[in-house]
């Protein structure tokens, strides 16, 4: 896909509000490893290859095995995710792909037993900031295979 707009370039206000997110993100106290491999997952989901690309060599450059990340599309069926990574992945998709009402009450169940209510908040956010950035590279081209690991970090 080319670039049809270089949003750094053309909408630096904009994208100064999306990087305040991550900002704060970053100084939460949800892991960075679990935040990519979230990014990763709902990356999957909406198909936005600059964002595969991104963090899958952010996951890889901080040690995440190749076996995790090919089984991250299946992985309630995958034994190589923990119950905590399990309960925010089914967080991340039921945000992604909210159809209609609350997010079903199991899976609430099972991310505020492992996150305590701020931290459900930062990985709701973290949700809501992956997906605004996967419609922003959708939408305006983002040149997919040219970051390096830990470059916006």
């Amino acid at each position: 896909m080319e670039q049809r707009i270089n949003i750094q370039e053309k909408a630096p206000k904009a994208m100064s509000a999306m990087y305040e997110l991550g900002k704060h993100l970053a100084k939460s106290s949800i892991e960075q490893s679990l935040l990519n491999l979230i990014y990763f997952r709902v990356s999957q989901i909406n198909g936005c290859a600059f964002c595969l690309d991104m963090h899958a060599k952010d996951l890889r450059a901080n040690g995440e095995t190749e076996q995790r990340l090919y089984l991250l599309d299946a992985w309630r069926e995958s034994p190589f995710y923990t119950d905590k990574e399990r309960a925010a992945l089914a967080w991340a998709e039921a945000l992604t792909t909210i159809t209609s009402g609350l997010v079903p009450a199991d899976i609430y169940a099972a991310a505020a037993k492992h996150f305590s209510a701020a931290e459900l908040v930062d990985l709701t956010l973290a949700v809501i900031t992956i997906n605004g950035y996967n419609r922003l590279n959708i939408a305006f081209g983002a040149p997919v295979g040219t970051y390096e690991p830990g470059q916006f970090g």
